[in-house]
């Protein structure tokens, strides 16, 4: 919604967007000035006027088997353009084939999402964007869009079983981000919230990128909420956020990592092995993103797989020492503190 907001902007002066900073990910064997020369553009060129054409160059690459651009915002008033690659022999994320049902969520509550997703476009606008997710589901700052978030606890109440439905057999991708989103705001008891729990969960390994955003934003959302309030008895494993940080897709590595650093942040040492296992050089690649406000989570979670202290971490941040830190805090046989 926020990309869409500033392109409309861009047209209303006749200004295409400008590419401020490319992030290149996922490739080890192919080197990035190869990428680069493939993908044709610069820092302060305009964005790909197609983005299949781009990802196609890319694919023609030897080593390379898919590409994945995307576009974030921003850096210094220009956008990311991200580049995520998958070569041979790397980690792949297998998603789930496309439903075939035609299940729908009821109109009372599609109604209700189309007036909140209105009243998101104006808190850009009005830059109120930020939220709390304290109660175990998202609040925004802007009072309409709040309001209408609210509104959903009695209609996903009382639409439950359809949402489950939605979410599991609707060809219909916006359909089943739509149920995705406002599954978060569903009862908190012993027969309801393990069912959105295991749906959400479902939901991480849909086919569509927005689906699996909105999933891991419900469960984030959810599990913030149960720690403030353990009596709700939130338990949401970790397995698919650590292999989604291997995914090509920017948005899939994002929100995996912000839901990490929540799940880590009690040091549970299960889970910080798991991503050390399985994705250590994903994390290690996204800390290093010249892209700070996205690279932020990434380089919590480097810090904690090294068994650095917290203030340590926040010193190495604030001090922009970022690639020393993440070098030193690899190298094995450093002396860590907790």
């Amino acid at each position: 919604m926020l990309l869409a907001a500033l392109a409309a902007a861009a047209s209303a002066d006749n200004i295409g967007p400008q590419v401020g900073v490319i992030e290149i990910y996922g490739n080890r064997r192919v080197s990035t000035q190869k990428i680069r020369a493939a993908l044709g553009i610069k820092e302060g060129s305009p964005f790909p006027a197609s983005k299949g054409n781009a990802e196609e160059k890319l694919d023609q690459i030897s080593g390379i088997v898919a590409s994945r651009l995307q576009a974030a915002c921003c850096v210094q008033g220009k956008m990311v353009l991200y580049v995520g690659i998958e070569e041979k022999d790397s980690p792949h994320f297998e998603f789930r084939p496309e439903p075939t049902g035609e299940a729908k969520v009821p109109e009372e509550l599609s109604r209700a999402y189309d007036e909140f997703l209105d009243t998101v476009n104006q808190s850009i606008r009005l830059a109120q964007t930020s939220e709390s997710l304290g109660n175990g589901y998202s609040l925004m700052q802007n009072s309409g869009a709040r309001q209408r978030q609210e509104a959903f606890i009695p209609l996903v109440a009382k639409y439950l079983d359809n949402l489950h439905e939605v979410i599991r057999e609707s060809n219909d991708p916006d359909q089943r981000a739509m149920a995705a989103y406002v599954l978060q705001y569903g009862p908190r008891d012993a027969r309801s919230t393990p069912k959105i729990l295991n749906d959400l969960q479902y939901a991480l390994q849909d086919v569509d990128d927005t689906v699996r955003d909105n999933a891991m934003r419900s469960l984030t959302a959810m599990y913030v909420g149960g720690k403030t309030h353990p009596e709700q008895g939130i338990k949401i494993q970790p397995t698919w956020f650590v292999e989604l940080l291997n995914s090509i897709v920017w948005s899939d590595r994002h929100n995996a990592s912000v839901a990490l650093v929540e799940m880590t942040e009690d040091r549970n040492a299960e889970t910080l092995a798991l991503i050390k296992d399985r994705a250590l050089h994903s994390v290690v690649e996204m800390a290093q993103w010249h892209d700070l406000g996205n690279a932020l989570p990434a380089f919590i979670l480097t810090g904690r797989l090294a068994g650095v202290d917290e203030k340590e971490i926040q010193s190495a941040w604030v001090n922009q020492d970022h690639a020393l830190f993440i070098k030193s805090a690899l190298t094995p046989g450093k002396k860590k503190r907790r």
